[in-house]
């Protein structure tokens, strides 16, 4: 082979990228990875890992406000916002330099540029690399795999400006903290820096034009949630919309319409948290004839665009914009192209979804009225955090975790939590699902005591009556 031609080239080195190229690797292709910015992508860089350490950041300094609650003597609490961002930046500069040891290791080549699809035929796919508008290389290689992500949303009116109103990106990097700030938006990442900010003792507003926050949750958890945040003193608005956005030296006013009536609300900044679009531009989609569909790529079952030897994974094609769902996405794409057996298309009903805000927020299948749109018979079963003896002695006897089966076959249909931990618990239904447990596997499963766990065992149980601790 020529030193640029390659079996696999992967344009992009997000989670779905590098993993993709790592066992692309290990599957015995030549490798390449075309990365413009950084290894890791949006999520390690600027999104999943970042907001992360910011969010633990807020749950350090919230326990410390109440640690007399705990026996203990704190006495001026406070923080130093330049260290929170740079502890934050390092966290996700670790894991980037992590990435290209992995990839490294495994015997990947990497390309740092921009790269676009330019040419040839199957077999030979051409992918042009320019970085600051200068040709860097042309590569070329059997098969392709789009993985360049996706970007904010912007709606008319709301542009990003970098100093007044922030997307994700700013909101991460606050040179100074906000005494009030509006979000727009009520998804994972607009509740997540609501969360973080009030925490931190900013007054928050957090603007949805649906008619729940936490839209693609159970309306159930959406409602704790709700009652939940207000009472911690965010203030929520739904089925409300910003029709203007007036800019001042220092501040911001929206003008919001909610009810048929108007209100303005001035803060310092404002987040534009909108939902994302496909990275789809200046990528040679259009000369290559790969079709795409309100800014995501189309692609089948293992991620083949239509066009033999191009195919596309992860944020790019759409929902849920989920890094974990962009890594299986990869690896199932890889392995059909290698042949490998027994390769089956992901289900997208398995993949459990995180919100990291306080309360946490946590589910994965069906929520109630879906399972019942879909014909579903079912049995729910609910448990509340204020029986567990775990989350009492954690002090996080908020919250509750929820369990819906199809009647008939005992089948998990899906899995709502909010509360303490309930990002790391949600794998235990996710498993489940995957393995297609019944209701009776999981009352015969042993969960230890104490720890919140115990939730997940009682709320199966109260679904067929039998639970014991409430």
């Amino acid at each position: 082979m020529a030193d640029n031609t390659y079996d696999v080239i992967v344009v992009g080195g997000g989670p779905g990228g590098y993993v993709t190229a790592i066992r692309s690797a290990q599957l015995g292709f030549k490798t390449c990875v075309v990365e413009a910015n950084h290894l890791g992508g949006i999520c390690l860089n600027w999104g999943c890992i970042p907001t992360k350490a910011l969010l633990r950041t807020a749950e350090v300094y919230n326990n410390m406000k109440h640690a007399a609650d705990f026996g203990l003597k704190v006495e001026g609490v406070s923080f130093d916002l330049e260290k929170v961002v740079k502890r934050s930046r390092s966290v996700a500069g670790q894991l980037s330099k992590g990435v290209a040891h992995l990839l490294k290791k495994n015997k990947v080549d990497v390309v740092d540029g921009f790269g676009k699809l330019a040419g040839g035929k199957e077999g030979a796919r051409k992918v042009a690399v320019e970085k600051d508008g200068k040709k860097v290389v042309d590569l070329t290689a059997k098969h392709v795999i789009l993985a360049t992500g996706a970007r904010a949303r912007q709606l008319p009116g709301l542009e990003v400006d970098g100093k007044l109103v922030w997307s994700y990106r700013e909101a991460m990097v606050p040179e100074d903290m906000p005494k009030s700030l509006i979000v727009v938006g009520s998804g994972a990442i607009g509740i997540e820096f609501a969360s973080f900010y009030h925490t931190m003792g900013a007054e928050v507003t957090v603007v949805e034009v649906m008619d729940r926050i936490l839209p693609v949750e159970d309306p159930e958890i959406s409602a704790f949630a709700k009652k939940s945040f207000e009472k911690q003193g965010l203030k929520i608005l739904t089925k409300a919309q910003v029709k203007e956005l007036k800019k001042g030296a220092k501040d911001v006013t929206a003008v919001v319409e909610m009810d048929g009536k108007t209100q303005e609300i001035k803060a310092d900044k404002l987040i534009s948290a909108v939902g994302i679009v496909g990275n789809v531009e200046d990528i040679g989609l259009e000369g290559a004839g790969v079709k795409v569909e309100k800014t995501h790529v189309v692609v089948d079952e293992y991620s083949r665009t239509g066009v033999p030897g191009i195919y596309a994974i992860g944020d790019l094609t759409g929902p849920p914009w989920l890094a974990h769902k962009a890594e299986h996405e990869g690896v199932i794409c890889i392995e059909k192209i290698a042949g490998v057996a027994d390769v089956h298309p992901l289900d997208t009903g398995r993949i459990p979804g995180c919100t990291y805000c306080h309360p946490q927020v946590a589910s994965v299948g069906l929520t109630e009225q879906q399972a019942k749109d879909k014909g579903h018979k079912i049995k729910v079963g609910r448990f509340s955090f204020i029986g567990n003896g775990k989350a009492i002695a954690l002090g996080e006897p908020e919250g509750l975790v929820k369990t819906i089966f199809d009647e008939k076959t005992g089948e998990l249909l899906g899995a709502h939590m909010i509360g303490a931990e309930v990002t790391e618990l949600i794998q235990g239904y996710s498993i489940a699902k995957t393995l297609e447990t019944t209701e009776q596997e999981l009352m015969h499963t042993v969960f230890p005591h104490p720890t919140l766990s115990e939730m997940m065992h009682e709320a199966v149980l109260d679904a067929y009556g039998k639970v014991i601790h409430m």
